[in-house]
């Protein structure tokens, strides 16, 4: 009796402490995909081994269309090989990435073997169906706080998460707004002035006057067009010479 007494009571105590321990946040869990995503990545780290990479491009699908190296011809391909080949750019985006995805790439490789003087990121949108705001916030953190922990030097564009529409369920549009503005408020305060981290938040740009997206800059209101590329690339240009020359 009394060791059932005894394992009665140890299986309450331990029940609470679980009940207690906070769970472990997964957009700030490193991991991998499947064998596809894996091969690409692997792509990614043979491109990093070849070195003389002055930029890097870091992020999931919307950055994975601007192409080169690694990647097919999207609809930011030819700005990329017309405007930032020249700059040493490199592009390292996935499409379907979150935030543990990347950084599981970055802890796995990617980043052994190149210091970039400026890397430009823009990651999260993935992991706002199933992630709170903080905590993808954290995964957004936790990604910055790993570029710079292998290359100090390394100066980081984080610019914050695009804007996105979701139909016309006005009540879903609005959560994921606000959920997005969250995100990028919280993330907006890593900028220390550029000398670590330089934020922008070029999401207006994308945005008709009356705050829908056009359909000829997100044809899915998601995905960006050649134009809206045009658009990424006329924001960013500035401020990607300006981290690279210092």
């Amino acid at each position: 009796m009394r060791n059932a007494f005894g394992l009665a009571v140890l299986a309450t105590l331990v029940g609470f402490v679980s009940a207690q321990s906070p769970k472990p946040n997964p957009a700030t869990v490193p991991a991998p995909r499947d064998k596809g995503w894996t091969a690409r990545h692997e792509k990614f780290v043979e491109i990093a081994k070849k070195g003389d990479v002055d930029v890097l491009f870091l992020g999931d699908s919307i950055t994975d269309a601007w192409g080169g190296e690694g990647h097919g011809k999207g609809p930011g391909a030819e700005i990329f090989e017309n405007e930032f080949k020249a700059m040493k750019a490199a592009n390292f985006g996935i499409g379907g990435d979150r935030t543990q995805h990347v950084l599981w790439r970055l802890q796995n490789g990617e980043f052994d073997s190149i210091k970039p003087k400026a890397l430009m990121l823009m990651i999260g949108t993935n992991n706002a169906g199933a992630d709170t705001a903080d905590q993808i916030s954290e995964g957004v953190e936790a990604i910055v706080k790993e570029i710079h922990k292998r290359s100090p030097k390394t100066k980081v564009l984080l610019l914050a998460i695009f804007p996105r529409a979701t139909g016309n369920n006005k009540d879903a549009q609005a959560l994921i707004t606000a959920k997005l503005n969250a995100i990028n408020a919280r993330i907006s305060k890593l900028d220390d002035g550029g000398k670590t981290v330089k934020f922008m938040n070029i999401g207006k740009k994308f945005l008709a006057e009356d705050g829908s997206i056009p359909k000829e800059i997100m044809p899915d209101q998601l995905h960006l067009s050649p134009k809206g590329y045009r658009i990424w690339a006329d924001a960013v240009t500035p401020a990607l010479k300006e981290l690279t020359s210092n």
